[in-house]
């Protein structure tokens, strides 16, 4: 027995539905002739329906032919800026049946537009929908199918998509632009439902022997449809009513296996003629799908945005009325909001008869209401814009929720951020609970969808690019020669480090003192503030050469009149070795008492007669300016 199986998701989108339900509406409320600008709908049993209600296509070249007061429906696809102008200086009196996901990408592409950016769209070019879109800035959009471009592309660009495209050529442009723009901004607005409809399709026609695909000839969501089952069904026919059906495909008996699915533009009651023609016998799966058909003008998923009226307001949920649906939805406090002042006063925050958006959670709850959530949309849009923030490079402030193993947590618009523990400061930190309830600013360095949602932030990243701004305007500040102020931070074998305005200065072991320093910790402390001098500075690689010897005289300039040869001097014995004895007779100078010159008695070593640190008269001998030296004679005295 032959089994037809229809697509989970198939027929009237919501934005179809709409123009259709409103343009009968309309019809209806003034008994007149309507007329739709283009075909309101890629489906001609519908237009011939829509004929006989009194309902006629007309083209852009036929307005003029219209008389003020005449009523004209925008079709789901939308319209340019310049139409809707036209249409308004004609006096007609005009009903926008645009979609609201189609509006929503209109009125992106005017505000980025208007912006600077270049506007990429993702669609096919003569596609109603997409000449719309590229009206409302100023026809100057660049359009690609699949990411191939006939013209270079500019550095800024805001790329959005026709709604019905398939989300594999959104990706394929997506990572060309990527890959040759600096500044993105990237909206994948694809329909929900299209989407859903286009998985649903795929799937189904993965199991069956034949595949039917219903809708019309020119309707661009029932073509993708169309080309995605024929991939994994060789037997995949497209019609647009069951007239169409082949006559092979009705009597082969070796089909046992029916899949059926139907573009955004087809009715239900064409779906229902196809499913009964192709099966004598249908059996309690369909019945059950024929059942829902009959019962809803209006089908809703899992995950689908729904728009509604607000019905009701109490302190722990909001009921509201889907359009075009039997039943209504809930709204629980814990679903309405990211932000905690929201829904701590529900009944100011939503008033009956409000418009909200939300998305589906669960089809019926126990009380057979729809279960919506708009956190989830909330949730949808902070995503979207953390993706753009990673791609921009561009840093956010957030505040520091908890503590984890291997760093911290913490959430941007309700979608949350790990930083992990050697991302938080550009030094090490040991205790990270300090951060706990701060807000800090961060640089998204990981943004991946893949595998599970996963986002990691860095602070050390931020605090980089902050003190390497700070060295650079500190750098151009100062000058070889000029007195500075720093701060001793760390000491090496070779000098020590001192911090200033932000940046690093050396001060070379040899420039502490003119007297001898075997380590820096000799002379300077950790956290003091010294005075130094500049003498030497490369802004290009950021380095500062600093001395504090250079703002004391040089001992040897004048060292012949400071020290007459021939005079008692009294020095310290600083150092002392087999041939003598070295004293300090200031900072910066020393003299040798020659081990001949220590005593009158015969000696081995002279720390027989002197001592570190002794303090001893010695007559200077002889004074040699050029090599640095200084002879001296303790006997004598």
């Amino acid at each position: 027995m032959r089994r037809v199986i229809l697509a989970e998701s198939a027929g009237f989108c919501f934005g179809v539905q709409r123009a259709v339900e409103e343009t009968l509406k309309i019809q209806k409320e003034f008994n007149k002739k309507i007329y739709t600008l283009g075909p309101l709908i890629h489906n001609n049993d519908v237009v011939n329906m829509l004929k006989e209600n009194n309902i006629f296509t007309i083209e852009l070249e036929d307005i003029d032919s219209l008389f003020e007061g005449d009523i004209v429906v925008i079709r789901s696809h939308g319209v340019s800026y310049e139409v809707m102008e036209k249409l308004s200086q004609k006096g007609l009196k005009v009903i926008n049946a645009t979609c609201p996901y189609v509006t929503n990408i209109q009125k992106k592409a005017n505000k980025y537009y208007k912006e600077g950016y270049k506007i990429v769209i993702v669609g096919d070019n003569n596609h109603p929908e997409v000449i719309g879109i590229n009206g409302w800035c100023e026809n100057s959009a660049i359009i690609t199918k699949n990411g191939q471009f006939d013209e270079p592309l500019p550095n800024k660009v805001c790329v959005v998509s026709q709604t019905t495209e398939k989300g594999e050529n959104w990706n394929k442009a997506l990572q060309v632009i990527i890959s040759s723009c600096k500044e993105i901004l990237a909206f994948n607005t694809i329909c929900s439902a299209t989407e859903v409809r286009q998985k649903s399709a795929e799937e189904l026609s993965k199991e069956v022997d034949a595949m039917i695909v219903i809708g019309g000839k020119n309707s661009s969501n029932t073509t993708k449809l169309y080309q995605i089952c024929k991939k994994n069904c060789n037997k995949t026919y497209h019609i647009e009513n069951f007239s169409e059906l082949p006559e092979e495909l009705i009597c082969d008996d070796t089909i046992e296996k029916v899949g059926v699915t139907a573009g955004a533009s087809t009715p239900d009651w064409i779906i229902k003629e196809v499913i009964t023609k192709m099966s004598n016998n249908i059996d309690e799966v369909q019945n059950e799908q024929m059942e829902l058909m009959n019962q809803l003008d209006k089908k809703i998923h899992i995950g689908e945005k729904i728009k509604g009226e607000i019905l009701s307001v109490d302190n722990s949920s909001v009921i509201v009325a889907i359009e075009g649906y039997k039943a209504d939805g809930i709204i629980t406090s814990s679903e309405l909001s990211i932000d905690p002042n929201v829904i701590s006063d529900l009944k100011n925050n939503f008033k009956k008869g409000d418009i909200i958006e939300a998305k589906v959670l669960r089809l019926q709850n126990d009380d057979g209401y729809v279960v919506l959530s708009r956190i989830e949309l909330e949730k949808e849009d902070s995503l979207n814009d953390i993706q753009n923030i990673f791609n921009l490079g561009e840093y956010i402030n957030v505040k520091i929720k908890e503590v984890v193993n291997g760093g911290l947590i913490t959430n941007y618009n309700g979608i949350r951020i790990f930083i992990p523990a050697s991302q938080v400061d550009i030094r090490y930190v040991e205790d990270l609970d300090s951060f706990v309830g701060k807000n800090i600013n961060i640089k998204i360095i990981e943004f991946n969808k893949e595998k599970g949602l996963k986002i990691v932030g860095s602070r050390k990243i931020v605090l980089e690019k902050e003190k390497a701004e700070r060295a650079v305007n500190t750098l151009n500040s100062l000058e070889v020669g000029a007195i500075i102020k720093g701060v001793v931070r760390r000491f090496t074998d070779f000098g020590a480090f001192v911090e200033v305005a932000g940046i690093d200065g050396l001060i070379h072991i040899s420039e502490i003192s003119w007297g001898k320093v075997n380590h820096p910790s000799e002379v300077l402390k950790i956290d003091e503030e010294v005075s130094a001098k500049i003498i030497g500075l490369d802004i290009e690689n950021k380095k500062l050469s600093l001395s504090i010897k250079a703002l004391t005289p040089n001992p040897w300039t004048d060292i012949e009149e400071k020290y007459p040869e021939g005079n008692i001097v009294l020095g310290k014995v600083v150092r002392i070795n087999d041939f003598g004895a070295f004293i300090e007779l200031e900072p910066g100078v020393d003299g040798l008492a020659h081990i001949s010159k220590l005593s009158f008695q015969k000696i081995k070593h002279p720390s027989e007669v002197l001592k570190i640190g002794e303090f001893i008269k010695a007559k200077i001998l002889n004074v040699d300016k050029d090599s640095r030296r200084i002879s001296l004679s303790i006997k004598d005295i």
